[in-house]
């Protein structure tokens, strides 16, 4: 074995019993990314499972009873009757006892059997935006099963038939989960080498490496490899999680998966060597590299809110934020089983951010090592 593979084999090992020793660190590696992925894939959930819907039943007809009827068997809705006045409602909604109300005139049994239109008001709280969208989804939805179920068909200039690909379930699991390992691996991964090199100037120890034969590189490869293996024991923990717990479906290559997934651990291992070559305190780091990568990673990066509808500012901001491109790669191969030929940008993007973090973190120690 070579002088300086034996150097970086060296600093690799001390730095695995360093952490294998320290209990803090065997916790940040095993416990919290179980614990975020149960937290996030069961909180991060956009479907609405349960709508109170107020019901005006004027009418109290057969008819209107069916309608009631088909809102209560959709796992939707749950429908009451409501009492007193139509000017009431407004209180329920203030009073979040209603999320939607729907008013049934006194003429609809009539109107239906003579063929004609007959209006029913729905009311929507909308202080949500998001959830009042869904809503009015899953109100339509209920409307046209009651209608067909009468054997009445909207009259349309032509025939539309959707066909839901890749999650035809519309499951927001399938989409969150994916995007949660993202999230995950960039926090742990930053997390940990962010306290490398400010942990060595906190103990005192760097100056035994800097009066040691050892080059800035192969520090640095000395320090990220026993993080590569932790990382990638971390990856393989939530991606077992998220196919087994939260069923998420697998339709690519698991061989991909991983190169990619190793590819994104470097990128994100390399974001926290950086910062730790420019701190002096572990405490600072960590602090750094929680605002760098979580906020980032929920907010910019795809994961909860379309990139397409950020502002022009925001969209330019996204292009330096590792887990936008690593999105696009886990959920590829995770719901559409896309082939490298498919996830070549992205993979292009992360190459390049992983080169230039590595050659700044290099260059940075070596200026610290000539101070």
């Amino acid at each position: 074995m070579s002088g300086g593979a034996g150097r970086i084999l060296a600093i690799a090992r001390k730095e695995f019993f360093h952490i294998i020793y320290d209990f803090r660190t065997l916790a940040i590696v095993f416990i919290m990314p179980v614990l975020q992925l149960v937290i996030f894939g069961y909180a991060l959930n956009m479907e609405i499972q349960r709508v109170d819907m107020a019901v005006i039943d004027f009418s109290r007809s057969t008819e209107s009873r069916h309608l009631v009827q088909e809102f209560s068997g959709s796992r939707f809705f749950r429908p009451f009757y409501y009492q007193g006045p139509a000017s009431g409602l407004e209180d329920l909604f203030k009073s979040r006892k209603a999320r939607a109300a729907i008013v049934i005139p006194v003429d609809f049994e009539t109107r239906l059997r003579t063929g004609t239109s007959a209006p029913v008001q729905l009311l929507i709280d909308a202080s949500d935006a998001n959830a009042a969208t869904l809503v009015d989804m899953y109100c339509t939805q209920v409307l046209l099963g009651y209608n067909e179920g009468r054997g009445v068909k909207t009259l349309a200039p032509f025939d539309v038939r959707s066909a839901i690909l890749f999650n035809p379930n519309l499951k927001s699991s399938y989409f969150f989960v994916p995007g949660i390992i993202a999230m995950i691996l960039v926090m742990i991964s930053c997390l940990l080498t962010s306290i490398t090199i400010t942990r060595e100037k906190e103990t005192g120890t760097m100056e035994q490496i800097l009066v040691s034969p050892v080059l800035p590189h192969e520090i640095i490869l000395g320090k990220v490899l026993p993080y590569v293996a932790l990382a990638f024991a971390d990856a393989s923990v939530v991606v077992f999680m998220g196919l087994v717990v939260f069923r998420v479906p697998f339709e690519g290559s698991f061989p991909l998966l991983i190169v990619l997934t190793t590819l994104y651990i470097i990128t994100a291992l390399s974001l926290g060597l950086t910062i730790s070559t420019r701190v002096r305190t572990q405490q600072v780091a960590m602090m750094i590299a929680q605002v760098a990568t979580i906020l980032p990673t929920i907010l910019l990066s795809g994961l909860v809110f379309p990139i397409a509808s950020m502002p022009a500012l925001f969209r330019y901001i996204t292009y330096v934020i590792p887990a936008r491109y690593y999105l696009l790669i886990v959920r590829g191969i995770f719901l559409k089983g896309s082939l490298l030929v498919h996830l070549i940008q992205p993979t292009l993007f992360l190459f390049c951010m992983t080169l230039f973090l590595l050659i700044i973190s290099v260059r940075r120690f070596s200026m610290n090592l000539e101070r």
